[in-house]
């Protein structure tokens, strides 16, 4: 039982009830760039999980039949809150190291980089932390809970922790003293000094409170990450910190210090390029969010290849089961590529026309292959619709942007 992808129509559903509810109260809630990049980095994450689940699901599996202390487990009512209760104190601990040790914060990094908090942040996952997050699970693989039970109740965990990404609930009164909630959650997103590295938990909030990083919300957060991203890339969004540790392991001279730029606190600096990062003071009034100047006809022009590809990623996933490998990682990387051109084009970047017409001429070539090859009917009319629609927009919006340049809609890298 996949719990995540059936709860997707449930996650869409709980956005259009958060905009509406917004609309209501008159607040502003979702910015549409800044909601493409979340949803971008979702979609790379769940192609990315193609491939990464095999890692967990393997390694925990392996652990279970070969290492297991003990075989008493039942899917008994005990037995289901015993393993979810595991889960949860391992999330926990796993969330607080992906926030202290670099090399776990480049990957936990691409959650916490949109500086707006709503549902769709909930959706912007990294691609590349499950590299290293299965770690923290495998103790319990080691006391023999059965893989079926820990996804189950991995699942439900990572489930419970979609709804808690939203500005429009308030506290919760008792609740708010054995589960996290929207406060605790807000407090966890927020760059305020006093809110970082705070509130680890993934559906009780008692680990936080019985291990000292417990924090109320007070302050009005401010969220995002101290060293803001200021891009609407997904593939920066996940690479980004990865580069920062390698240029700090370069400046580093001694090899102490390169060790300590992968597993040292993300504010830590080597000696030559000066003290720790120290948290500065922010607030709601002063903090200026990234908001490149862009033509509406660019924002028009990425929301409609942003459709085409949530679809064909869509199509994919249900799909890849079934697919070989080496088309699976072509239509990976050709997904990743469109993705990474949709951001260019929503920061108005002087290569997204350039990359878009060699992405053009893919899709183009693709066509004619399936056409050709006689590919299945399904991924036929996908690809050559794709291919229509793609072409029309370049022609109707990205082009004229082009060949007539507006300073405020094509700004340099």
């Amino acid at each position: 039982m996949d719990v995540i992808t059936l709860s997707i129509p449930f996650f869409f559903a709980l956005i259009g009830l958060e905009l509406l509810v917004a609309r209501v109260r008159r607040r502003s809630l979702y910015r549409l760039s800044d909601s493409i990049s979340d949803l971008s980095c979702g979609i790379l994450s769940q192609l990315a999980g193609i491939f990464l689940t095999f890692l967990t699901i393997g390694a925990f599996s392996w652990v279970q039949r070969h290492g297991a202390l003990q075989d008493f487990w039942r899917p008994t009512p005990l037995g289901w809150a015993a393993v979810f209760l595991l889960d949860d104190f391992a999330y926990y601990w796993m969330h607080r190291a992906s926030h202290v040790i670099s090399l776990l914060w480049a990957g936990h990094v691409v959650h916490h980089s949109s500086e707006e908090f709503n549902l769709t942040v909930a959706l912007r996952q990294s691609s590349l932390h499950g590299l290293f997050s299965w770690l923290f699970y495998m103790p319990i693989a080691l006391l023999g809970v059965p893989v079926q039970m820990w996804l189950v109740c991995h699942a439900l965990n990572l489930v419970y922790q979609f709804w808690i990404h939203t500005r429009e609930v308030d506290r919760l009164g008792p609740l708010e003293w054995v589960f996290n909630t929207p406060s605790h959650h807000r407090v966890h997103h927020g760059v305020n000094p006093e809110y970082q590295d705070k509130n680890f938990a993934g559906t009780l909030i008692i680990w936080d409170r019985l291990f000292g990083s417990f924090e109320p919300e007070r302050a009005v957060p401010v969220y995002g990450i101290t060293k803001p991203l200021a891009s609407w890339n997904p593939l920066s969004a996940n690479l980004h910190v990865f580069a920062e540790i390698a240029r700090n392991a370069r400046a580093a001279r001694r090899w102490s210090d390169r060790v300590r730029a992968l597993f040292a606190h993300p504010s830590w600096r080597p000696p030559e390029l000066g003290p720790a990062l120290e948290p500065q003071a922010v607030s709601v009034q002063t903090f200026q969010k990234y908001a490149p100047p862009v033509a509406p006809a660019l924002k028009a022009y990425a929301l409609v290849q942003f459709g085409l590809v949530l679809i064909a990623a869509l199509a994919l996933l249900r799909s890849a089961k079934g697919l070989p490998l080496p088309e699976l990682l072509a239509a990976g990387f050709y997904l990743a590529l469109s993705l990474g051109n949709i951001g260019g084009v929503l920061e108005a970047r002087s290569w997204a026309g350039v990359s878009e017409a060699v992405r053009l001429v893919v899709l183009g070539g693709a066509v004619v292959a399936l056409w050709s090859t006689g590919g299945g009917p399904a991924w036929l009319l996908a690809t050559t619709l794709s291919f229509a629609a793609i072409s029309l927009a370049w022609l109707l919006w990205l082009r004229p942007l082009l060949r007539d340049p507006d300073p405020r809609a094509i700004v340099a890298m």
